[in-house]
């Protein structure tokens, strides 16, 4: 990545440094370059584990093969823990919604992770999601209540609307997240309580 900024008085490899944490989302120039210092002036094994934690998490992370979150196995532990429902699926964008939604401590069902949102003008149509997967396991797993948990904002509402008309003629309770939350806001700056008191109030979409 070629950077507009001069070049560092410390050399190119700083300077390449600060550029990579400046892309971080949150994370401006003045940022980047605390942190960057932060790397220099701390031990080289310091330095080493947070570069082996970043490679390790990049080979060895991956989608669940049943509901799409993250997981270092074929299928997650929340897939695979008996003690939840299998006919109640919780549906949301991406991976750290179902965070978000486990900090509530009031959701007992399963989750399927879209992975975003349909936004025909950012180009991710229906078929960019796992929509089609979604569907199959609903029929196939006997699921009984769908929670639409998509962010209630026009893409997130789209979205569920788009997977509502899908399972029209489908036996299937399709319920939505109480809207304790905004309206353009997002699952993950949502607070616990706030969280709590959706899922416990969802309704009929």
């Amino acid at each position: 990545m070629k950077s507009d900024a001069p070049p560092h008085p410390y050399g190119p490899s700083v300077g390449r440094l600060i550029d990579e944490f400046s892309r971080l989302p949150g994370i401006g120039r003045k940022s980047a370059e605390r942190l960057s210092n932060y790397i220099l002036s701390c031990s080289a094994g310091d330095a080493n584990a947070l570069a082996d934690a970043i490679r390790d998490v990049k080979t060895s992370v991956k989608r669940c093969s049943t509901c799409f979150n993250l997981t270092e196995n074929d299928v997650c532990g929340l897939c695979l823990d008996p003690r939840r429902e299998t006919h109640v699926v919780c549906v949301v964008e991406q991976p750290k919604d179902v965070v978000a939604l486990e900090s509530s401590g009031v959701f007992t069902g399963r989750y399927h992770v879209l992975g975003g949102r349909i936004a025909p003008l950012d180009g991710i149509g229906p078929e960019d999601l796992t929509i089609h997967q979604l569907v199959k396991r609903i029929r196939q797993d006997g699921v009984t209540e769908l929670v639409m948990a998509t962010n209630p904002t026009l893409e997130g509402d789209g979205t569920a609307l788009f997977i509502t008309n899908l399972l029209e003629n489908d036996n299937v309770k399709i319920t939505r997240l109480a809207r304790g939350i905004a309206s353009g806001s997002v699952l993950e700056f949502a607070n616990r309580e706030m969280l709590a008191d959706a899922l416990r109030g969802r309704q009929a979409f």
